[in-house]
């Protein structure tokens, strides 16, 4: 052991004269330990709440979309055929996505209209069969639509509550792109029953998106051989930079390439702030308990004056003078930053598996509070709690270091 070390658990295991300084040590340690366990928690709250927001979000929204620089996308399906070679890729589809008006007897909405291409079996939509788009006729012999039945249309469970309607109802669709006639511009209204109704959680999409398939939404705008663009799905959502590059390669500058991150820029953006916001917040509770080590140091060189002078005479150099209180104060940083990462993760685990604590479900999408804990997360944290209680012993270290030992005996 060495002399540092020595002296330094010396002066941490002995009760002090003034019982004020032994009070103040506590509440650092309390301090520390405090802030450590707030800022794990509000962090792995606030990464559960990115992570549930992202997969609600990925659930229904693309990971790559490919969209012509001017105007409407015409040759999609050689693109669609060398994008669907490279390995990697879950799906590819064209699409076509518009504003409509959707009406009832009594009521009527604006939506964002979809065009997709039904898949029997594979869910592009939350909770529905995509092939249930397709009529009756061309989901048994697999052949373009020829029949004269009601075309389908999926809509959600907002947008459906808000007209009124469930499913088997009928609707009209309103789009702008109509005929000309005598009288003017007439919009194009069509029919649809409604088949499905889908809920992915979010209110952004549940009230707004209706979908049909692309033949439909082709004939409806008037754009037989044009889409909107080209979504892609990948098998692995962290890789969607490394695969924009490689389609961007592929199909040229002529056309868009766009990840999911940049999709969703400016929701993610701010979630992104509100968790670094959050962060310095509460690191401030760590930064006043670092205030506390540095006052009950102080006020213990002021107390210990006359032994660093005797240890000086003895032959301690200024440097492990010093040592001796950053050690010390490094070590009650360190019992607290021990102490709230231990209550910090049991807090975590237990909000994870009993989630006592309840969200309105009329206010918030989710009714429990998500945990998301990242290891990296938790490294990070406790090393800012040490490093800024590192930094507060700096001063009394400085402070002790410079005694004078004649004077500090003379005047003990």
């Amino acid at each position: 052991m060495s002399f540092v070390t020595f002296v330094s658990g010396r002066y941490l295991r002995t009760r002090q004269k003034r019982a004020f300084i032994s009070l103040i040590t506590a509440l650092s340690v309390a301090g520390v330990a405090v802030g450590v366990m707030a800022l794990i928690v509000v962090i792995a709250v606030m990464a559960g709440f990115e992570a549930d927001l992202k997969s609600r979000i990925m659930g229904i929204r693309p990971h790559l979309v490919i969209t012509q620089k001017e105007g409407a996308l015409t040759d999609y399906d050689p693109i669609v055929e060398k994008v669907n070679s490279i390995q990697g890729i879950e799906s590819t589809s064209p699409y076509i996505a518009t504003q409509v008006v959707l009406r009832t007897a009594n009521r009527a909405a604006g939506a964002l209209l979809k065009g997709i291409v039904p898949t029997r079996g594979k869910a592009g939509i939350p909770g529905v069969d995509t092939g249930s788009l397709l009529p009756p006729t061309s989901a048994a012999k697999n052949t373009q639509a020829g029949s004269h039945t009601t075309p389908g249309i999926v809509l959600g469970k907002q947008l459906a509550a808000s007209l009124g309607v469930i499913r088997g109802d009928s609707i009209h669709m309103i789009t702008p792109r109509g005929m000309l006639s005598p009288a003017g511009h007439i919009p194009a209204m069509v029919r649809y029953k409604v088949i499905d109704l889908f809920e992915s959680g979010m209110y952004e999409f549940d009230g707004a998106l209706s979908f049909v398939t692309l033949d439909q939404a082709q004939k409806m705008l008037r754009m037989p051989a044009s889409v909107t663009g080209i979504e892609i799905r990948l098998a692995n959502l962290d890789r969607a930079d490394r695969f924009q590059e490689k389609i961007q390669q592929i199909v040229g500058s002529s056309y868009n390439v766009e990840n999911w991150k940049q999709i969703n820029r400016n929701l993610f953006s701010a979630l992104r702030l509100e968790k670094t916001v959050m962060f310095i917040i509460l690191a401030l509770i760590v930064l006043v308990a670092a205030f506390n080590i540095a006052g009950s140091l102080v006020m213990m060189v002021m107390e210990k004056r006359r032994d660093i002078a005797i240890l000086k005479t003895m032959g301690a150099t200024a440097k492990s003078i010093g040592q001796i209180f950053v050690v010390k104060g490094v070590t009650i940083g360190l019992a607290g930053t021990t102490l709230g990462t231990s209550a910090g993760l049991i807090l975590c685990t237990l909000l994870e598996r009993y989630a006592f604590i309840h969200l309105p479900a009329d206010v918030y999408y989710i009714t429990s509070l998500p945990v998301h804990l990242k290891t990296m997360d938790v490294f990070m944290i406790a090393f800012c709690a040490i490093s800024i209680c590192f930094a507060a012993t700096l001063y009394p270290a400085r402070q002790a270091a410079a005694i004078d030992p004649v004077e500090a005996i003379r005047h003990g």
